[in-house]
């Protein structure tokens, strides 16, 4: 179906809020192919996000979100009160409410272009994520892609999405005159489990087929085994399955940490978990009633647990920059896990064949920013 003809008078109470008088504003659109999504089409006057180190030490990072709101509607995603900005919920809202930025390649391309670029790594799906179904209609990565690398500009990109395949040739590309950094986020290995945490993402054996997809091009992946939901997916059994099905992928490391519960995605998760689960209900309160991150006994002991599974399958764990999210891969063949005693989430463990990331060897900046851990407004990955 033509989507020019499926535009929403703004004046009507399902088009964007607060946006009818906005001349960045273009339209809300729906379509049969998304039922019960409806798209804002907005123009960007800008692109590229300046995110500030954590410590305040004068380092920094670029992210770019080419969509608000994904579609994926990942329970847990930490990135929900972002959309209460836009006068939407962070729940059924940020799911089906999606914001798309139609002109972000073009606004990017003129601010890469500017004397002042100092082509600092930019890092991409660190907020929403920009293979989301969406971006099978409106087609927005291959002119990032292009910009950043054109440029000059070293790039990261995490997503759940396996529509990145799409773009392979494009990156193989870009690698070739920039560092690139890819990333597979898997979090849950049980396929009726992952459909209820994560409805609308591709299943996890696509999202293996995408990693080894990406390696058999002759790139670097990381697979991000994110979050790991206390007493759901912290088994040992689970937790080998994960890390074994990553590594037989091909992955070239794993990131992993427990789940975090910004205060306004607790409500959401706590809905879902007393339906789902009510017999963890009093547990997770414990945990996270009072607190955003899991205790630091619980990351400690997970820790403990991921550490020999990683060993056996020969796999090491990267470092996730603090402020961007951009993932980092560990450059040290032995280094020390993270126990959580410092308060941050786990950083290293021991690696088995060194590989660096190309984007942290790009970005001064990047070791720095793993020295402090992160205000509590800053970007985190889950």
């Amino acid at each position: 179906m033509r989507w020019s003809g499926q535009a929403i008078d703004t004046s009507r109470s399902d088009a964007l809020p607060g946006m009818e008088s906005n001349s960045g504003f273009v339209r809300s659109v729906t379509t049969p192919e998304f039922a019960g999504v409806t798209f804002h089409e907005v123009l960007a006057k800008s692109a590229l996000n300046r995110v500030p180190s954590a410590d305040g030490d004068g380092t920094y990072g670029w992210t770019i979100n080419p969509y608000r709101g994904c579609s994926h509607a990942c329970v847990y995603c930490f990135a929900r009160p972002t959309h209460t900005y836009l006068e939407f919920d962070g729940g059924a809202d940020f799911d089906q409410q999606i914001v798309v930025k139609t002109n972000v390649a073009d606004v990017l391309h003129r601010e890469l272009t500017k004397p002042t670029w100092d082509r600092h790594p930019v890092a991409l799906g660190t907020n929403t994520d920009p293979y989301q179904r969406a971006e099978g209609r409106y087609r927005l990565m291959p002119g990032i892609i292009r910009a950043l690398a054109g440029s000059g500009t070293p790039f990261s990109i995490l997503t759940k999405g396996t529509l990145l395949r799409r773009d392979l040739p494009l990156l193989v590309e870009a690698s070739r005159s920039v560092p690139v950094d890819l990333a597979m986020s898997i979090a849950v290995y049980d396929d009726e489990l992952q459909q209820q945490v994560e409805p609308g993402t591709p299943t996890t054996s696509a999202r293996l087929a995408t990693v080894r997809a990406i390696r058999d091009a002759g790139l670097e992946c990381s697979v991000f085994l994110m979050p790991v939901l206390p007493f759901i997916t912290d088994t040992r059994a689970h937790l080998d399955d994960a890390i074994g099905r990553a590594a037989a992928a091909g992955a070239s490391s794993v990131m992993y940490s427990a789940l975090h519960l910004r205060p306004g995605v607790k409500p959401w998760w706590f809905e879902w978990l007393g339906r789902t689960r009510p017999d963890l209900v009093a547990r997770y309160r414990s945990m996270y009633l009072d607190n955003t991150y899991a205790p630091a006994d619980y990351r400690r002991w997970l820790s403990e647990r991921v550490r020999p599974i990683l060993r056996a399958h020969g796999l090491g764990l990267g470092r996730v920059d603090p402020a961007t999210g951009s993932m980092g891969f560990t450059d040290r063949a032995a280094t020390g896990a993270g126990d959580g005693r410092d308060g941050r989430p786990d950083q290293l463990v021991e690696q088995s064949v060194p590989v660096t990331s190309p984007l942290k060897r790009a970005d001064p900046g990047f070791d720095r920013r793993l020295q402090q851990p992160s205000p509590v407004g800053s970007p985190r990955l889950f």
